[in-house]
């Protein structure tokens, strides 16, 4: 489950207080976190709406101020749109790509659906969140990703003539499976980061759409999420190279999961970058 499993994460977290978490949470102290982009891009930020089958999305287009550029949808974690993935939106977008970050909970409310310095250790954030969590499914995975790779084909600034990317972290794992296999004709680079459920014995088990899907793939795992599952690497390796699909799948042994949030407790900035830097590599690559 993903309640349990990011709880636990964020329990064995290295030695953060609450107090020194409330501190790394805030703007300032996450854009700090983030090195600086070689050659950075001026980049447009703004808040859009887009309407979806069942409602409108708010979310955050961020993209340089000039040109075309491949487009990238980010599927945030179980904690949703919030500063930290506005950062590393804007990040993204800094390296030339038009960024879409959505708010997966729009249904039942507007982001941010948590505050700075709130904790998913805390109950009250989890009674708040976990009923969002659990209304999403397959079907509205489905949906929402027709409704966002339709949107971001009509923006001016992206490129539609080069393929589309899409990354996704914790819960946000097996909707980027779910995008990639049902736009394969314009998702061509798909990232997971300690994604949960991947593999399972279920009808909508996200590792059964793999023949559906073209493209190039990174999941890395935290050492936790390979604890959890150890066969789920070896079943998705498999159906990856069954259907000639190259993927780099990685257990990061010196991370948890969540290792790649700037405000999780479980953040490991070393490997979050390694992570990053294969993610910038794959769309180098595979947008083009």
């Amino acid at each position: 489950m993903c309640d349990e499993h990011t709880l636990k994460s964020e329990s064995e977290g290295v030695g953060v207080t609450r107090r020194q978490f409330s501190k790394m949470t805030t703007t300032t102290a996450l854009a700090m976190t983030i090195p600086a982009v070689a050659n950075a891009k001026t980049v447009t930020a703004r808040d859009v709406t887009i309407k979806t089958a069942d409602g409108v999305c708010d979310a955050l287009f961020v993209r340089p101020s000039e040109g075309k550029h491949p487009a990238v949808l980010i599927w945030p974690d179980i904690m949703a749109l919030r500063p930290s993935f506005r950062e590393m939106a804007a990040r993204l977008a800094q390296s030339g790509y038009s960024v879409l970050c959505i708010n997966p909970y729009y249904r039942d409310a507007k982001s941010p659906v948590v505050q700075v310095g709130e904790s998913f250790q805390d109950e009250a954030t989890r009674n708040k969140i976990m009923p969002m969590y659990r209304s999403l499914s397959p079907e509205t995975h489905r949906t929402d990703a027709s409704a966002f790779v339709a949107w971001l084909d009509e923006q001016p600034s992206v490129d539609t003539q080069r393929p589309m990317g899409t990354m996704g972290y914790c819960m946000g794992g097996p909707i980027v499976m779910r995008t990639a296999s049902l736009r394969p004709d314009r998702i061509r680079a798909a990232c997971a980061y300690h994604p949960v459920s991947l593999v399972s014995e279920d009808a909508e088990s996200p590792h059964l759409l793999i023949p559906q899907m073209q493209g190039e793939f990174f999941i890395g795992l935290g050492l936790n999420d390979d604890e959890r599952d150890p066969n789920e690497k070896v079943v998705l390796a498999k159906a990856f190279a069954d259907n000639d699909l190259a993927a780099d799948i990685e257990v990061y042994q010196d991370a948890m999961h969540g290792w790649c949030v700037l405000d999780s407790r479980a953040y490991q900035h070393e490997a979050a970058e390694r992570a990053w830097s294969k993610t910038l590599a794959l769309f180098s690559r595979a947008l083009v």
